[in-house]
């Protein structure tokens, strides 16, 4: 079951040592934190890392009790990066084991949302000697399509 976006604050707050047993976080923290959270979201999605995480419409428009829908082989990243985002706000700094656990699991799922495109002949290149008449095209090799069939905002799945 994927995190709900409270579970990646209190867990990237507790990463950078305010535990939940010492440190009670006031709601307009947990909000800031969301509003941190949303925004990291929103970058990785822009540079092409799709993990379903859903994104609000508006500012204030996010939940912190609202499913994250961010697959479990993300979670480390998410905290851990949110943690290095947030340490800042909080007059600490981060460990350098976090810094190393935060860079090595972005790079992780950086590596598994990257995949080369396959190598496609351009429509305007002639099909050659042995070309069949009757397909749609003539003499000219099939058009490239696009390998990814995802929208702007889709799901990208891992296999």
């Amino acid at each position: 079951m994927a995190y709900t976006k409270r579970q990646f604050v209190i867990a990237a707050l507790e990463e950078i040592g305010l535990a939940s047993y010492i440190f009670d976080a006031q709601p307009e923290q947990l909000q800031s934190a969301l509003v941190r959270l949303d925004a990291m979201m929103a970058n990785w999605n822009g540079k092409g890392i799709r993990l379903a995480y859903p994104l609000p419409g508006t500012q204030g428009a996010s939940s912190l009790d609202e499913d994250s829908t961010v697959p479990d082989s993300a979670n480390e990243a998410v905290i851990t990066n949110l943690a290095v985002r947030l340490a800042p706000s909080y007059g600490k700094t981060v460990s350098p084991d976090t810094k190393a656990i935060a860079r090595d699991a972005y790079n992780l799922i950086l590596s598994r949302s990257t995949m080369p495109p396959e190598m496609q002949l351009p429509g305007t290149m002639p099909a050659g000697a042995g070309n069949k008449q009757w397909d749609a095209y003539g003499t000219y090799i099939n058009p490239p399509v696009d390998p990814v069939l995802t929208g702007g905002d889709g799901i990208l799945e891992f296999d």
